[in-house]
């Protein structure tokens, strides 16, 4: 049996944790929680031990869920990975690149199993396409969320825009050659909405727009490629799939159209989209790495990718404002 501890048991920690309850193989020894009155609620709602610190909680598990605010994740991971701990931390990785050099430096020294929380990885929209060659070369992103002070203790960068990093970077298999960026910062201290562009090395381009000051919420993904366009919506968990294709194609929905090469089909295909648990998905993913010895499906080294272009996106919007 894997023994769990949880690590911050606010918004998203209370989803941790009850997802952590279903998963077979697995004890939920406690948690740990600064915050007294809230700590106190969760104790007994749940009926798990309240550690008093942290390192008590480490020496009694198996494997760290950190859930606590990003500041805190160098701390408690590099804790977590000197006590030999496998480790599981929301995005992003840590609360500066220099934090995140440390972490990989210590993970690849510790040999522990480490897992960077980048759920949309896991959304069933997206999931759908595992069996499409996907090649994009221009990809259009909106992610736009409703204003909440929980999260703004980083920038729309960090909180939105790097789940959208994490899975372009995932998709595309080229190097970042340049970065074009502007935000603006309009209820807190950090950028709340911001533009950005990225080009890759292959040709590739995305363009990402992310604002946590919308009056209405979306999640979406566009995807371009040689005779193909792909819809993901990650938010309302649909995709759809454009397909340019000789006459006679076999797909949900086809019709014909007249190009300078002749009569082509159009073929519309939405591959059936399986009603998962994202969250669970991943935990999952990460306690069978850990019992099987393989390879989590986030590791580190893309947790500090997706990071290290955010800040690369943030340093470009605090040279424009300069």
């Amino acid at each position: 049996m894997l023994r769990i501890g949880i690590f911050g048991v606010g918004h998203l920690g209370k989803f941790h944790l009850n997802n952590w309850k279903e998963i077979e193989q697995v004890t939920v020894v406690g948690f740990f929680d600064p915050d007294e009155t809230h700590a106190k609620l969760i104790e007994e709602k749940y009926q798990i031990k309240r550690y008093a610190t942290a390192e008590m909680l480490m020496q009694d598990c198996d494997a760290v869920d950190i859930v606590a605010p990003t500041i805190y994740h160098n701390e408690l991971c590099s804790q977590a990975m000197r006590l030999g701990k496998h480790v599981f931390v929301e995005k992003p990785l840590a609360n500066t690149m220099d934090e995140a050099r440390t972490l990989v430096k210590l993970a690849k020294e510790s040999n522990v199993k480490f897992q960077v929380g980048h759920v949309e990885r896991f959304n069933p929209a997206f999931l759908a396409l595992q069996e499409s060659a996907l090649n994009p070369m221009f990809i259009e992103v909106h992610r736009l969320a409703q204003f909440n002070p929980r999260g703004t203790d980083v920038s729309v960068i960090l909180d939105l825009m790097i789940h959208d990093i994490d899975i372009i970077l995932h998709l595309v298999k080229s190097q970042v050659s340049y970065i074009s960026a502007n935000g603006v910062a309009v209820m807190s201290d950090t950028p709340d909405i911001a533009n950005v562009r990225i080009e890759f090395s292959n040709g590739c381009v995305a363009n990402l727009t992310s604002s946590r000051i919308s009056m209405k919420k979306m999640r979406k993904m566009r995807l371009f490629q040689k005779d193909a366009y792909i819809g993901i919506d990650f938010l309302e968990k649909k995709t759809e799939v454009i397909k340019l294709n000789e006459q006679g194609a076999k797909n949900v929905f086809t019709f014909d159209i007249e190009t300078s090469n002749g009569k082509k089909t159009i073929a519309i295909a939405n591959p059936p989209v399986k009603d998962t648990n994202a969250i669970k998905m991943e935990l999952e993913t990460f306690k069978n790495a850990i019992i099987n010895n393989t390879e989590t499906p986030v590791t580190i080294l893309d947790g500090f990718a997706a990071m290290e272009v955010a800040h690369q996106i943030l340093e470009k919007i605090n040279q424009g404002k300069a």
